[in-house]
């Protein structure tokens, strides 16, 4: 058979869409909201409305496809809501593809006007073509407008008999209070890291794939409790590693410090150290991690100190031995005013190195500003008095000490509003290592407006990387972020940009006659990379490689 007849390769699926759940007994981590629909169907009382809420990722969108699935299961004849399935029915595929015509998701980010649910609450009329029922998914509810909410009562307080709605959001206290009280709720929650590290090793299992457990137990951490972000996660580190996924490639990948080496320097500081602070730093810097999610590992291991002191509680089983064992020392030796001091000086040092032009040096002024206040002893053991009491009176005042010490107090920093595309990814690289490739490698800026991006996506991103963003900067920021795709841009991404500037200035430098005289002196030497440094600082200097080492 020549090669024109041969058939084609099958294309791949991503990880994330090959092991979406199809029912019930493959959700991840929600056996209570399991348990409460088996009960609601198998008494008949099913309710007209659902609200499911949670973070990204953790399966809301999955979930209302296998409830609407649920509602509509007919097989060999029967037609019956129903819970209890693992078969496709006559209806299933289309409904979990999203196709099915009596079963509409409409997204609400881009869909938030009065004539939009006006449609919704029209077509509710009608009875369904084939299916059992008229299911409505509405997606990110709370970014409809009030006029919406208010047309979308009536119909949501009588619906038809045939009618069902389930609504999504990540914003539950955004939803007006009428529409909670006609919705039956279910919290989505997070999958714990231990369960996720397990569904993650089940995965590679059935895809052929050789995994450190340490590395499954970083992709579940990044992925902060979701389900589809941890396989995302997975599937870039099968690639980046050429189908085996190591600790150690997967640090590089995400820009991680090794968690050991993150106890290090959490021990410099606590030390009152900072030359050995600042040289662990460099050190975690040169093999390739972030500044910025340096310190948000630092204030995440903080937290865990802090838990453990308060609540005498067994360290994360997830953590490597050194790291439970070290854990455990420092909360019992460490005071709680010194760890409260580093928990705040943290979370505003982590928005200085997002908003630094040289995040490498604003983290050091960070570890800094740190080691100097480790050494501050506790305020509540500091003396009232140094001198003898009065005869019949207080104790006379030490000098420079007040009668009652005083707390420690640092202002709140108002959050960091982005000024511009560049801001966007920099903000999302220490909350969301996804966003932060998405918004760098797939998205091509048409407008950039506060409160609102314009973006059109390249052919691999994911589709709903916008919606997310646009989520994301909402939830740090504190203000309304909307980001909307659209065809017609050809920008560049961050990505591109910075490689074209990359391979301008190695052609630049390589112009250079000194640099010319190196190369031809050295014949196995390259230009690995040229940076920029600005004005009144040292002259740039080019990195040059010998191929042999």
């Amino acid at each position: 058979m020549s090669d024109s007849t041969a058939p084609s390769a099958t294309p791949y699926t991503v990880l994330a869409r090959k092991y979406r759940p199809t029912h019930f007994g493959e959700l991840i981590g929600q056996a209570p909201m399991v348990r409460t629909l088996r009960n609601a169907f198998a008494h008949d009382r099913i309710p007209q409305a659902w609200m499911l809420t949670g973070v990204r990722g953790v399966g809301k969108t999955t979930t209302a496809r296998i409830l609407a699935r649920a509602l509509n299961y007919e097989k060999d004849g029967t037609r019956r809501p129903t819970v209890e399935f693992t078969e496709f029915g006559d209806h299933c595929k289309a409904i979990m593809e999203g196709r099915h015509v009596d079963v509409i998701e409409m997204d609400a980010a881009s869909h938030t006007s009065i004539n939009d649910i006006r449609e919704i609450t029209d077509a509710a009329r009608y009875k369904p073509v084939s299916a059992l029922y008229k299911v409505y998914i509405i997606d990110e509810v709370h970014m409809l407008s009030t006029a919406a909410f208010n047309g979308l009562l009536k119909t949501l307080e009588e619906p038809p008999e045939h009618v069902k709605f389930i609504f999504a959001t990540t914003e539950i206290r955004k939803v007006p209070v009428t529409v909670l009280s006609r919705c039956q709720r279910f919290d989505l929650r997070r999958i714990e890291a231990g369960e996720l590290t397990g569904h993650l090793k089940s995965v590679a299992v059935r895809e052929g794939i050789t995994a450190e457990d340490e590395a499954l137990r970083l992709i579940a951490r990044a992925a902060e409790g979701s389900v589809r972000d941890s396989l995302s996660l997975m599937d870039q580190a099968i690639s980046h590693g050429g189908g085996v996924i190591s600790a150690e490639s997967l640090r590089d990948m995400l820009g991680l410090a090794d968690r050991t080496r993150i106890v290090d320097l959490f021990e410099l500081i606590m030390k009152g150290d900072p030359a050995g602070a600042l040289a662990e730093l460099a050190a975690q810097y040169e093999v390739g991690a972030d500044p910025a999610v340096i310190l948000s590992d630092l204030a995440a291991f903080t937290h865990q100190v802090t838990r453990l002191k308060v609540t005498n509680g067994e360290p994360d089983p997830g953590e490597p031995q050194e790291v439970r064992e070290r854990s455990v020392e420092f909360a019992a030796g460490l005071g709680m005013a010194a760890l409260s001091r580093m928990w705040q000086a943290l979370l505003t040092g982590i928005q200085e190195v997002q908003s630094a032009p040289k995040p490498l040096m604003a983290a050091e002024m960070v570890l800094i500003r740190l080691t100097y206040m480790a050494s501050l002893p506790d305020p509540d053991r500091l003396p009232l008095s140094d001198a003898p009491q009065a005869p019949g009176g207080p104790p006379a005042r030490a000098p420079g000490v007040p009668r009652t010490p005083a707390r420690d107090t640092v202002a709140s920093a108002p959050p960091q509003q982005p000024q511009n595309f560049a801001d966007v990814a920099a903000l999302m690289g220490s909350h969301s290592l996804i966003l932060k490739q998405a918004v760098e490698q797939h998205m091509r800026l048409k407008s950039f407006a506060p409160g609102r991006i314009e973006v059109s996506l390249t052919e691999n991103a994911n589709a709903a990387s916008a919606g997310q963003l646009g989520q994301k900067l909402t939830e740090i920021t504190g203000a309304r972020w909307i980001v909307s795709v659209s065809d017609g841009s050809t920008a560049p991404t961050i990505h591109e940009v910075r490689t074209a500037e990359q391979i301008r200035l190695k052609a630049e430098a390589g112009d250079d006659p000194l640099v010319k005289a190196i190369l031809e002196r050295f014949s196995d030497a390259e230009i690995v990379e040229v940076r920029e440094t600005t004005q009144g600082a040292e002259p740039p200097v080019e990195q040059a490689r010998d191929r042999k080492g």
